[in-house]
């Protein structure tokens, strides 16, 4: 049947089981909002900023394990998702962004509203299109859809010039082409992975965020349990394994636990599930898990020694591989090296000051009155880490945040994006107050929409990390990080339509956490802390995850 551009634009998103749409219109755009119009089935949410649909899409994506979507006008409109499209890439989320620029004739006369979005975003996606022909558009499309969810996900971009989408052609309806898992590997490695982890006596697993992607969590765990290892995780890992289990030593890295960074300085196998060895993780890569044999497994070819020389890998989808080793793997036996870091969990355990209210705290308290089964989305710093530490995740897909980009102002985009693809899950935003000034628009979206999401907003006054930065290692000298002005959230919220709750003391979280949910509609809750609040453990950047330190070896070295 003859449709145009627009029309094909909307019956390839129903090809693909698009429902819900993030973003914002424009002149060049206005043929395919007008076709949206008529297609109700269609959710669209109307975001306050264009980078705030693209964390949307990214936060919908990340709950659902569906292929993310967000539509922005050309010119700033399509440079106003760049942010968020970098993110999604750097966190390998699948989504398609649709922009649409001036028609064929105008491009490249520098004319009104015209970017060379396509350009901007080749080193931020798997693939970027320009679509200058309509017989072309209907499969770049089904094209950019299959890029996005196949092999490692990640953003892909489709620019559509304003007369393609008036133009008419003939349209047919196509299944949408078929993802398949990737084992690129072959029986030979896979037993030879198994003979070098049988001859461990000290293995540790690390759990990296393509555990979730590849929808592997229950491989992972049953991998675990027949090692008979210790398990952490990255920031992305978060909910691959059950935060309950008792092998389970918490995050790795510079802000990870010391029984985590500890350990796998001390394990003699270490095998990495669907992580990418980030310098975060890392910190010194020439000390990192040096009495290690490392196994790395990842569906990406790329990753394979890029960051760390692996002793073996295998390259496939994790969920395939470690059905292949689960199958040839024989249950093992470790007591006395689980011990060992079993004692470490004890001797080193996470603690925080609990006589004034903290984050910490706060993470805790929406633990226990959640039971665990909140999506927690987080903007980046302080706040990040201590979500990260402090809520104990048991489920994939619960944790979402900005790990490769380390994006503020990514959290409520993503958040209402995580409840418009999980309406009955319970969606809270965990904020500082420096990254909820960049974002804070995004209330009026919830607002708006009546979507009931929880932000908490940590606020101590200051950009905390990088105060945390400037007190440890810069002696002191609070370069604009002080945020101590006359904002008051409350009132903004309220303002944009919201619920708004300030709480001061430890008495008051559980009371105002309890009252925004039975509210089920957009609330903001404010919690005061000290501006002097740090982050621990912690690593030096640099340095060998083993030189670990906590508040305690701070009190002692600054005692001598």
């Amino acid at each position: 049947m003859q449709l145009n551009g627009s029309q094909i634009i909307v019956e390839c998103l129903k090809e693909h089981g698009v429902d819900t749409i993030f973003g914002y219109p424009g002149g060049c755009i206005l043929n395919v909002y007008d076709e949206l119009y008529k297609h109700p089935e269609i959710k669209h949410i109307l975001t306050s900023h264009e980078q705030g649909a693209s964390h949307a899409a990214d936060g919908y994506a990340r709950a659902t394990g569906k292929v993310g979507v967000c539509m922005a006008t050309s010119g700033p409109g399509a440079t106003n998702l760049v942010t968020g499209i970098a993110t999604a890439y750097m966190d390998s989320i699948p989504m398609v962004a649709i922009t649409c620029n001036v028609g064929v004739n105008l491009l490249g006369k520098d004319s009104f509203q015209e970017v060379d979005i396509a350009g901007i975003t080749v080193p931020i996606t798997k693939h970027s299109y320009i679509v200058k022909d309509i017989h072309s558009l209907a499969d770049t499309l089904r094209k950019a859809f299959y890029i996005a969810k196949n092999g490692r996900p990640g953003p892909v971009l489709v620019d559509i010039t304003k007369d393609v989408t008036a133009a008419m052609c003939e349209y047919e309806y196509k299944e949408p082409l078929k993802v398949t898992r990737k084992a690129a590997y072959t029986k030979e490695q896979i037993e030879n992975v198994l003979e070098i982890m049988k001859a461990s006596k000290k293995p540790f697993v690390l759990v990296g965020g393509g555990a979730i992607l590849s929808e592997a969590s229950e491989e992972v765990r049953e991998f675990i349990r027949l090692l008979d290892a210790p398990v952490c995780d990255t920031l992305m890992g978060k909910g691959a394994v059950d935060g309950h289990m008792e092998d389970y030593t918490g995050m790795i890295g510079m802000h990870g636990t010391k029984a985590s960074n500890l350990g796998v300085s001390a394990c003699d196998c270490l095998v990495v599930l669907g992580a990418r060895f980030s310098d975060r993780i890392v910190g010194n890569p020439k000390n990192f898990a040096k009495n290690a044999k490392v196994i790395h497994i990842d569906v990406d070819a790329a990753e394979i020694n890029k960051n760390m020389k692996a002793y073996a890998s295998i390259v496939g989808d994790l969920k395939l591989v470690l059905t292949d080793l689960i199958a040839g793997l024989e249950p093992q036996e470790h007591a006395e090296w689980k011990a060992y870091v079993k004692e470490l969990k004890e001797t080193y355990p996470l603690k925080y000051d609990n006589s004034v209210l903290s984050c910490p705290y706060v993470m805790e308290v929406i633990d226990k009155v959640t039971e665990g089964n909140a999506v927690i989305t987080t903007d980046v710093g302080q706040h990040q880490m201590w979500a990260a530490q402090y809520y104990t995740y048991s489920k994939p897909r619960t944790f979402l945040s900005s790990g490769g980009l380390g994006t503020m102002g990514y959290g409520l985009g993503a958040c209402i994006g995580a409840k418009m693809g999980q309406p009955d899950k319970l969606c809270i935003n965990i904020a500082g107050d420096g990254c909820f000034r960049m974002n804070m628009n995004e209330l009026a979206t919830a607002s708006r929409y009546g979507i009931p999401v929880i932000q908490v907003v940590i606020n101590n006054h200051v950009l905390g990390m990088v105060r945390q930065w400037q007190t440890l290692f810069y002696g002191q000298r609070y370069s604009q990080t002080v945020l101590d002005d006359k904002v008051d959230f409350v009132k903004v919220a309220e303002g944009l339509g919201c619920e708004a709750i300030r709480v001061t003391t430890c008495e008051e979280v559980e009371p105002a956490i309890r009252k925004a949910i039975s509210l089920n509609a957009p609330v903001l809750i404010e919690c005061v802390i000290p501006k002097d609040d740090k982050v621990f453990p912690m690593v030096p950047a640099g340095a060998a995850i083993s030189e670990v330190f906590d508040g305690d070896d701070l009190a002692r070295k600054n005692a001598k």
